[in-house]
């Protein structure tokens, strides 16, 4: 699911988003904003729910986010590139894990 990207119009199943690949390795995410603020309340509780049930990349409901959205947000759409990914493709790196600069540790078992 992409909780912040618009439906699209001839499909609302499937949202207005893409990945960005250079030599098969994703650089970065790219989509239409959200701009419908009762559509993105019912996808955050949708993320409230998956969270409850165990999901934990599932997203917080952003009550002022959406208070926002109900004021206006005209059409918005960008790309967001990690640097981290950029950093790997340079250096011809290949796990993540090799660019990071404080990357997650697991606790010791």
């Amino acid at each position: 699911m992409s909780p912040l990207a618009r439906r699209n119009d001839v499909n609302p199943e499937i949202t207005d988003r893409f990945e960005f690949f250079i030599g098969g390795r994703e650089i970065g995410n790219g989509f239409s904003e959200l701009n419908d603020a009762e559509d993105q309340a019912e996808r955050f509780q949708e993320q409230v729910n998956a969270k409850a049930a165990g999901d934990d990349e599932a997203m917080f409901y952003d009550e002022d986010y959406v208070t926002a959205l109900e004021y206006g947000l005209p059409p918005t759409a960008g790309l967001g590139i990690g640097i981290d990914r950029m950093i790997m493709l340079f250096t011809n790196s290949h796990t993540i894990r090799d660019v990071i600069l404080f990357p997650a540790m697991r606790p010791q078992k």
